[in-house]
This record gives C-alpha cells, structure tokens and sequence, in this order.
C-alpha cells in the first residue's frame, strides 16, 4: 500500500468509525449518564476524524505532528468513553468490542504515524 492509499484508508476508516459510533448512541437506552457519556464519546470520535483529515492537509511537518497529536488524544478518548459504557454497565461488552478493537487500532497506527515525523 503506498501513503496515499494509506491515508485515505485512514480517513474512511476514522469517519466510518465516527458514523457507526452516532448510530450506535442513537439506538442506545437513554438516561442522564449515558447522554453525558455518549455525548462525550462523540465529540472525541467525531474529532479523531476530523483532526486526522486536518493533518492530511497539513503545511508543515510541525503542524502535521501537532494535528496527529490531537488525533492520537482524541483517539484515547474515544476509548476512554468506550471503557466507561463498558465498566459501568449501560452497554454490554459485547456490543462495544468491535468499537474498542478499531478505535484502539486507530490510537496505535496513528501513534507511529506521529513517532515517524522529522520536527
């Protein structure tokens, strides 16, 4: 696979996760807690998206790494919220794996994309 190929994959990947993830919040059980966390973890899936797209399009290898470095935030924080639907209960483990699974790959490949950066 060749970078372009590469970061497109990643942009699919990213925005797919951040589509399957509001899909999922819409058809979850609501109550004052799993608004408040779903609400979160959206915010940060949507962002790891977003940010991953806004490094792509960096102009420097300086801001290319600070875009990656909120991406690879981001990233955690969508697992972090995946933990707690999980920990707490309001969501069977089951349900959230294939989430946890992508979104922690997504932390990993992004993680070494930023390490590989010249500053």
């Amino acid at each position: 696979m060749n970078k372009s190929e590469f970061i497109e994959q990643f942009k699919s990947r990213t925005k797919a996760l951040a589509v399957k993830i509001i899909v999922f919040y819409d058809e979850m059980p609501k109550t004052d807690a799993s608004r408040i966390i779903g609400k979160q973890l959206i915010r940060s899936v949507t962002s790891t998206a977003a940010n991953y797209r806004a490094a792509c399009i960096a102009r420097s290898s300086k801001e290319f790494y600070s875009k990656m470095s909120i991406v690879v935030e981001e990233a955690d924080e969508t697992l972090f919220w995946l933990e707690m639907l999980k920990d707490t209960g309001m969501v069977p483990e089951e349900q959230l794996k294939p989430f946890i699974k992508e979104a922690t790959e997504i932390a990993k490949v992004m993680s070494v994309a930023r390490k590989n950066v010249d500053r």
